[in-house]
């Protein structure tokens, strides 16, 4: 996890690759979690046997907003700015679902800055571009602009 000491520092990445998250496992538990939480039950996502057998990928994969709903949780890992009070996820720009994640694989975030605007005292919109990488795939899962306010 990249340490950010102040708003000028922050500043200083724009452009830049900020880095990395940890690996997390898309396991069929999470799926169906995610299935009951959003009642999107989706044979492709949530019966196994069906999915091998019919699917276009030939086993289950994750729903694609579940793929999604991982940004907070990945970039959490990649970096804290030291003195922020709040981080608000103001929303995002484009999303586009590039490749299935299969039930079993890991994903990880990479994000690189995009700017850092200024949104009155002690308060700026980061603008990122997120990937979600598959491990051991050469197309990302998700590429994602991303709008945080955060709040000193």
């Amino acid at each position: 996890m990249q340490i950010i000491k102040n708003i000028e520092a922050l500043q200083a990445l724009v452009g830049q690759e900020v880095g990395t998250s940890d690996w997390v496992l898309i396991d069929q538990k999470r799926v169906n979690l995610f299935a009951d939480a959003t009642d999107d039950h989706q044979w492709i996502h949530v019966d196994t046997e069906r999915a091998e057998r019919e699917s276009p990928f030939g086993e289950p994969v994750a729903h694609g907003f579940l793929t999604l709903s991982l940004l907070p949780r990945l970039t959490s890992d990649i970096m804290e700015i030291r003195g922020v009070t709040t981080t608000v996820n103001y929303g995002l720009d484009k999303v586009r679902f590039v490749a299935a994640v299969a039930v079993g694989s890991r994903v990880r975030a990479r994000q690189t800055l995009k700017s850092v605007e200024p949104r009155g005292e002690g308060r700026y919109m980061l603008h990122n571009t997120v990937t979600i990488e598959i491990e051991d795939n050469d197309k990302p899962a998700c590429i994602a602009e991303s709008l945080s306010l955060i709040i000193f």
